[in-house]
């Protein structure tokens, strides 16, 4: 199988923005053991500012443009180093790319980037994605890494995306303010229904949330791949999401 992991910035990082090392560690172990088994693994990785944020000991998230590009070159820095450190006890190579919006609505940029990610993966190499936030402005920015997520699994024509979050999957109401909510295990068709059940933005880190993920299975759906929402809080879920287990939200791709 081709999997997408997207993981957010929730599972990599404590609220304080410091690196939550067992987390991590635990899915460096777990993408390396699918590697291992044969499957082709992309990993699009959040966390970038979320890590600058506590690396400069800035007390929050910033809300102006420049200290959250600084803080991104700064936890870029630490990301891409605490990956490729991990990665490579368990002798796999890792590769960086940056992506802004024009990468992927310019046709020529496009074109070079999905060169380089299909000859990374007959290299095997592991393709690590994240925005390029350190020049990423409002009019470049893809916005979220759900949906960078769904553009990079529609490039590679992928089997699976799988959007590892904070939260179990997707519920009939907000389970953290309604505790009748139960979680839906199949989505057959993303309908205004769906897109309805959608609650407000994400982490105090992140910037994704329910809407952009259910945006991200519309696009990956429609081109016949299967998306799953799951939490991140154990990465060896992803073990029974490979071997179609039910877990979390599955999202079905019109085959």
């Amino acid at each position: 199988m081709r999997i997408i992991i997207k993981v957010g910035t929730s599972t990599l990082a404590h609220p304080t923005g410091r690196l939550n090392i067992r987390h991590v560690e635990e899915l460096v172990k777990v993408l390396s053991d699918l590697k291992n088994a044969g499957h082709e693994v992309v990993l699009v990785s959040s966390g970038a500012i979320g890590m600058g944020v506590g690396k400069l000991n800035l007390p929050g998230k910033p809300a102006d443009m420049p200290t959250k590009q600084a803080a991104a070159a700064v936890g870029q820095c630490e990301l891409m180093y605490t990956y490729d450190r991990l990665f490579t006890q368990y002798n796999h190579t890792v590769a960086q790319i940056l992506l802004t919006g024009e990468d992927i609505d310019h046709a020529d940029r496009r074109q070079n980037f999905e060169n380089t990610i299909h000859r990374l993966l007959e290299l095997g190499a592991l393709p690590i994605i994240n925005e390029n936030d350190t020049v990423a402005t409002a009019e470049i920015k893809v916005g979220d890494n759900d949906t960078l997520g769904a553009i990079v699994a529609c490039t590679v024509k992928a089997d699976l995306l799988v959007l590892l979050s904070d939260i179990e999957g997707l519920y009939t109401a907000d389970p953290r303010k309604d505790p009748a909510a139960t979680l839906i295990p199949v989505v057959e068709e993303v309908t205004a229904e769906v897109e309805a059940l959608a609650g407000g933005v994400g982490s105090g880190l992140g910037t994704g949330g329910m809407a952009t993920k259910l945006r991200a299975a519309k696009m990956v759906t429609g081109a016949g791949c299967d998306m799953i929402i799951a939490n991140g809080e154990t990465p060896a879920a992803l073990y029974d999401i490979v071997a179609g287990k039910a877990v979390g939200t599955r999202f079905l791709g019109k085959k």
